[in-house]
């Protein structure tokens, strides 16, 4: 499925690798640009994560791909965005600047933008390590976060 230019965020939760320094870096910059707190986040390691993944048959040990639920209301419905498609709706739908690298990113066709995500993947590792568990920047964004 690939992210359209309007795709609507009803009530949009972000699986990602709650383990990698980048993922963890990518989701504290969404929660800079969303000022609208349209994003919520789950961990694909945490118990939500894995029932969803379950759910829809992705898998559940793999985690180089984050998944973009669009309404989590309507799990049931499988709708979802994987990789890059994923990080152009959430973009998206935090508006402002968010649009902005939304626009640069959608420029590039999707395998080759899925091509670069898999690569980064492989290596995200090495090059910014395991996220070490830190305060939020602002303690209402932990209101945002599911487990």
């Amino acid at each position: 499925m690939t992210a359209p230019k309007n795709f609507p965020l009803v009530d949009a939760v972000l699986l990602y690798d709650g383990n990698c320094g980048l993922c963890n870096r990518v989701v504290r910059l969404l929660l800079r640009l969303d000022r609208a707190g349209r994003l919520r986040f789950a961990r694909l390691q945490s118990d939500a994560g894995q029932a969803y993944l379950r759910s829809h048959g992705l898998p559940v040990e793999d985690f180089d791909s984050l998944v973009l639920v669009p309404d989590w209301t309507r799990q049931p419905a499988g709708e979802f965005l994987l990789r890059t498609d994923g990080v152009i709706a959430a973009l998206r739908g935090c508006g402002g600047s968010g649009t902005v690298f939304a626009a640069v990113l959608a420029v590039f066709p999707a395998a080759w933008r899925d091509a670069g995500y898999r690569l980064v993947a492989r290596w995200r590792y090495r090059i910014f390590g395991e996220w070490k568990s830190r305060p939020l920047a602002r303690p209402e964004w932990a209101a945002r976060f599911i487990d």
